[in-house]
């Protein structure tokens, strides 16, 4: 007995260990089918806003500008004469009429020159007054043959003389009036002041600038155009400006181009009459479209036009499978604010493309849609 369990051990441990490799070969054989088996592929899940739909739509067309809003009437008042500033009667920020006094300079000065002047005409007119009396009187005394015909031409020349040198003191009273009138400064427009660039007891000269003001009531935007793009251009054409500070977009029209270029840029000015609003204020940046015209013709947004290539191309969903197709490309424009681009030829309406959010994706990918239909592409 002992003899038989001292052989059958070490047998039934062989067994036991065989039996364990042939499962673990087994298991791995197994194992390595399942891995050498292809798998299905899975499927991309797109979101409703992931699809966009190829429609026909009326595209406007713009041209993006920008630029600084001006007043249109705007009036710096300067000194005509030198002088002491004596009151400012305005700050930044009042309103003020046109003809309304801004400002007063020391007039003394000029005050004395008119009191001179005026005098030196009553002496002139008392001159001319003697000068005329002698000159009546040589006429009688030549008619009675007192005196020569050359004394009473010598007293007609006088009696010019003394009135020419009236004329011209009356000349010099009306200069140093004028001093005296410029000495008060007042405003040329209405508007308000945007500016004080004095301050009382300041001594300016000619052409000094005392404040500035601006009418509000008018606005403009000057902004620059490229030169292959200003011939689309027309006056009267629409705009819509953004306005730093200003939450409502702004509308506008194109009132003026400029016949000529800006030098260094070659840019053609073109102004634009902006509608009044209350928040509008001189000197406010502002971005906005001019419209140009409008076109009909199959559109998707822009973003979901792809230009990684050397051909525009966009990835369409035909049934559960990515397609590529090459595109032309028309013009970009807008709709409901929206940049959409016009597709002449490549797809047709109603095609279901992939948005631009979606990023790169492989031609054949299974893609699995949502029961949502993707919003056209005035929507995105």
């Amino acid at each position: 007995m002992k003899l038989h369990l001292k052989w059958l051990l070490p047998l039934l441990a062989t067994l036991l260990i065989v039996a364990l490799a042939v499962r673990g070969v087994t298991q791995r054989r197994a194992e390595q089918a399942r891995a050498a088996a292809p798998r299905a592929p899975v499927a991309l899940e797109l979101a409703p806003s992931d699809v966009v739909t190829a429609a026909r739509l009326e595209v406007v067309r713009t041209l993006e500008v920008s630029g600084t809003i001006e007043a249109v009437r705007t009036a710096m008042v300067k000194a005509k004469v030198a002088g002491e500033v004596r009151e400012l009667h305005v700050r930044e920020g009042d309103a003020v009429r046109a003809g309304q006094v801004v400002a007063t300079l020391d007039a003394t000065e000029y005050a004395a020159r008119l009191r001179q002047a005026q005098q030196q005409a009553e002496s002139a007119r008392a001159q001319l007054e003697i000068a005329e009396r002698t000159l009546q009187n040589n006429r009688a005394l030549v008619e009675q043959g007192f005196i020569s015909r050359n004394a009473l031409d010598t007293s007609v020349s006088n009696a010019a003389a003394a009135r020419a040198n009236l004329l011209a003191a009356q000349a010099a009273a009306d200069v140093a009036r004028k001093a005296m009138d410029d000495a008060v400064l007042r405003a040329p427009i209405a508007g308000s002041v945007s500016q004080r660039l004095v301050q009382p007891g300041e001594r300016v000269g000619v052409d000094g600038r005392i404040v500035e003001i601006v009418d509000l009531r008018e606005l403009e935007l000057e902004a620059a155009v490229p030169p292959d793009q200003v011939g689309a251009v027309r006056v009267g054409a629409k705009a819509t400006l953004r306005v730093d500070g200003v939450d409502a977009a702004v509308t506008a029209r194109v009132a003026r181009i400029n016949p000529s270029t800006q030098a260094g840029t070659r840019a053609v000015p073109v102004y634009l009459a902006v509608a009044p609003h209350e928040g509008l204020r001189h000197g406010l940046f502002a971005t906005g479209r001019i419209e140009l015209d409008r076109q009909a013709g199959i559109a998707v947004p822009e973003s979901a036009v792809r230009l990684d290539e050397a051909r525009p191309y966009v990835l369409l969903v035909q049934g559960e499978q990515v397609v590529r197709r090459a595109v032309e490309l028309g013009p970009r424009g807008e709709v409901g604010g929206r940049a959409v681009r016009i597709v002449r030829s490549g797809l047709a309406e109603g095609d279901r493309v992939l948005a631009g959010t979606v990023g790169i994706v492989r031609e054949g990918t299974r893609v699995k849609l949502t029961p949502v239909i993707g919003a056209s592409a005035a929507g995105h």
